[in-house]
């Protein structure tokens, strides 16, 4: 779900901090341009909110179809069909209120990363109790994505900074390859590493635990660096 705002402030009595979003992923400014576009064309009677839980009840879906996917795997294409709503309502929520000058900077703020906590919970526990991701992996990612987002989340007010991307990979891009990944779970859901018959998804899952934990204590070190400087011992 994206902010609804570029600047957030922070506390009432330190007005001049400010929070800045950086989003450099591939596919962001081609993105933008077309949230832009959808935004300026959407009717006047759906506003954010209602985008803001499309968005979620999508996710939730994506889950769903995941679990039923167990035993009929044409159902895994209403996955990839709930990827893409959820980024219509996730990703245009903040864009059609920037547009519409309707930021609720705070309430924006609060609702999209509760939403986004939510989301990811309805898609990892959709995986884990389906036939295509093992409990422990499904598990440890659910951990590892926590554990970023809490950072992500306290960097943006202890730094002033929030990056929602990883080696130019970001929401949208991370949704692609996971469509991508779901269809072929349709023709054979293992792939064969090194004479290993291995869940495709288990592989996958552990490779985003490894990445996201390389990201998590890579970023804690430049933010704690980053704080010290600012506030050094006298």
């Amino acid at each position: 779900m994206a902010t609804t705002t570029n600047v957030l402030p922070m506390e009432p009595q330190a007005k001049e901090e400010k929070m800045t979003r950086e989003l450099g992923s591939l596919l962001s400014g081609v993105e933008k341009r077309c949230l832009v576009w959808l935004a300026e064309r959407m009717p006047r009677r759906i506003n954010s909110d209602h985008l803001t839980v499309t968005g979620l009840i999508a996710m939730a879906g994506a889950g769903l179809f995941f679990w039923l996917g167990s035993w009929e795997p044409w159902a895994l294409v209403g996955v990839v069909l709930c990827l893409a709503v959820n980024w219509f309502g996730d990703s245009l929520d903040g864009t059609l209120a920037r547009v519409r000058q309707q930021q609720r900077p705070k309430y924006g703020y609060y609702v999209d990363h509760i939403v986004d906590v939510f989301g990811t919970f309805f898609l990892l526990a959709g995986l884990g109790l389906s036939s295509f991701m093992s409990v422990p992996v499904a598990a440890a990612l659910m951990v590892a994505y926590f554990m970023v987002a809490s950072e992500i989340y306290l960097a943006a007010y202890a730094v002033g900074t929030f990056k929602i991307d990883f080696l130019r990979l970001g929401p949208t891009e991370l949704r692609i390859l996971l469509a991508i990944g779901t269809l072929n779970l349709i023709r054979d859901p293992y792939v064969t590493v090194a004479g290993t018959r291995l869940l495709l998804f288990d592989l996958g899952g552990a490779v985003a635990v490894v990445g996201l934990a390389a990201a998590l204590l890579v970023t804690v070190f430049r933010n704690t660096r980053t704080l010290y400087r600012r506030e050094p011992l006298r």
